[in-house]
């Protein structure tokens, strides 16, 4: 089907359904009008996509993921937005605490924190944190964070410290990566499990892994679950699309770039393996900027 003419909003996909979301381009080096973001996340919403995903590191010129998805919430009314993933290892828990209360409560609840303890090392040396701890530091900011939501005094303060969550308890939040630690993090704070790329079977196996954590955790009713991947239609951004992907991710970037999913099949395909292992939600991060992207891969998944 073709995409709705600009500012006619598309059916959404039936309930239960794989639902099929839009990563945006805030890490792409070829972005140059920053504007640009909040023009693709009007017309995602438009177009029918469940959420404007970013993703994000400190050692690179991506745009800022918090002030990207606050701009897009501020253009927007219904998309869900999705921070997939934020490296909080490498942030003042206090500031992010507030930060992501603060767009929680902006979006009116349509926010998920999607964070990570972080791999590469140079994120963490220019923000002045310990790359070999940073799993206990995520676990000790996870614990003031929640304290902080809560509305509870932290470091000393007399006062609450961030607006309170929309859902007066927490902001929603799921996790990245496949250590023990990550499984640890969804069961004792988490709503779900997101994939950072990989197969079907590589989701499936997280899957029975949280799964597990939960039920032990005695936790009630289910865990969410996305993936993302990364897509590019027309042999005229190719070239473009390749070398964001490279210069966001170095030596892993052609692997990533030969996963991107570049027709209407191959995008029809993805999803369809993901749905048959239970995946929640599917995200397409675009590795060329344009609306029209956007625009091309509604008209392959909708």
């Amino acid at each position: 089907m073709s995409s709705p003419p600009r500012g006619e909003v598309a059916a959404k996909p039936p309930e239960g359904l794989l639902k099929v979301g839009l990563g945006l381009p805030n890490s792409d080096r070829s972005l140059r009008r920053g504007r640009l973001l909040v023009d693709v996340a009007r017309r995602a919403e438009e177009l029918g996509f469940s959420t404007l995903a970013t993703i994000g590191r400190e050692a690179y010129p991506t745009y800022e993921e918090l002030v990207t998805l606050s701009a897009a919430a501020a253009a927007t009314e219904r998309i869900g937005l999705m921070t997939d993933i934020l490296l909080a290892a490498t942030r003042e828990p206090v500031l992010l605490a507030k930060q992501a209360a603060t767009l929680d409560q902006i979006s009116e609840g349509r926010f998920v924190l999607g964070i990570g303890a972080g791999a590469r090392e140079d994120d963490f040396t220019i923000t002045g944190y310990d790359f070999h701890t940073r799993g206990r530091r995520l676990d000790e900011m996870l614990e003031l964070m929640h304290r902080a939501w809560h509305g509870d005094a932290v470091l000393g303060s007399a006062h609450p410290v961030t607006p309170r969550p929309v859902n007066g308890r927490f902001v929603p939040t799921t996790f990245g990566g496949q250590s023990e630690g990550a499984v640890r993090r969804v069961a004792r704070y988490g709503i779900g499990y997101t994939l950072g790329g990989g197969t079907p079977e590589a989701l499936a196996g997280m899957m029975q892994r949280v799964d597990k954590a939960w039920k032990e955790g005695g936790r009630e009713g289910t865990p969410k679950y996305w993936a993302l991947g990364y897509f590019a239609f027309g042999e005229e951004v190719a070239e473009e699309a390749e070398d964001n992907l490279i210069g966001y991710y170095g030596e892993f970037g052609t692997r990533v770039w030969a996963r991107a999913v570049r027709t209407r099949d191959d995008a029809r395909a993805r999803l369809k393996m993901f749905e048959e292992v239970g995946c929640d939600e599917y995200i397409f991060f675009m590795s060329a900027p344009s609306a029209e992207q956007a625009e091309r891969l509604a008209e392959a998944v909708f």
